[in-house]
């Protein structure tokens, strides 16, 4: 999945955010950042998944009942496959391991076509995750569901709470390891019928509620 970071960046940047979140008035980014990130994909293909540790793998090989099997990506990045021995799963699609796989098949049998398909996201449970914090009536972190908006989010955390700074608020989005803050109109949303930053939620999203500054 493109634009992952670690859980250790994104862990900080929870940190940052909800600490803005009870600020007045925070700043967005650039224009250009904005339009990048915004430019993202909110919703990632089968091919598009990056694997990692604690996912459940099944790897097909056609015609090889034997050296079809199920197993998950190991804490150290590889998983174990007959006649090749371990192979390196942490980091590629499933595309890619397959066809490294069919590589590796091709000393031992002929013209090996392999499949693998994600069984079990476990590796991203926690960054596939999108969240609202700050004035809101329920802060909530819920998993990323494809065609989720911004609206969606504030829906499910219960509407803003009376102190909020709703034309101030901003989604956190990750480019490139760095977080990007986009500037949200709640209050047009909820009261004036103006979608026009009713964005769509992409995997890792945050979208931080300010206080009014009295």
């Amino acid at each position: 999945m493109s634009s992952k970071y670690s859980l250790q960046g994104l862990l900080m940047s929870l940190v940052a955010v909800a600490f803005v979140a009870g600020c007045a008035a925070p700043q967005p980014s650039s224009q250009e950042a904005i339009n990048e990130a915004l430019s993202l994909q909110t919703s990632t293909s089968v091919d598009e998944y990056v694997l990692g540790p604690t996912d459940s793998i099944q790897i097909s090989v056609w015609r090889n009942q034997d050296l079809s099997i199920g197993v998950p990506v190991r804490p150290d990045g590889r998983v174990s496959m007959p006649l090749i021995g371990d192979v390196m799963a942490t980091g590629k699609t499933p595309e890619q391991l397959a066809n490294e796989i069919e590589q590796g098949l091709a000393s031992y049998i002929r013209e090996p076509q392999v499949t693998v398909v994600v069984t079990s996201m476990g590796s991203h449970e926690f960054s596939d995750r999108v969240r609202v914090t700050g004035a809101v009536n329920q802060p909530i972190s819920v998993p990323h569901r494809p065609g989720m908006t911004v609206l969606d989010m504030m829906l499910s955390a219960g509407g803003a709470n009376p102190f909020a700074n709703l034309n101030s608020a901003m989604l956190y989005r990750a480019l490139d390891n760095r977080m990007v803050a986009i500037p949200v109109r709640l209050d047009d949303i909820l009261n004036s019928g103006d979608v026009s930053t009713n964005y769509r939620m992409r995997p890792g999203d945050i979208l931080a509620v300010p206080e009014r500054n009295f």
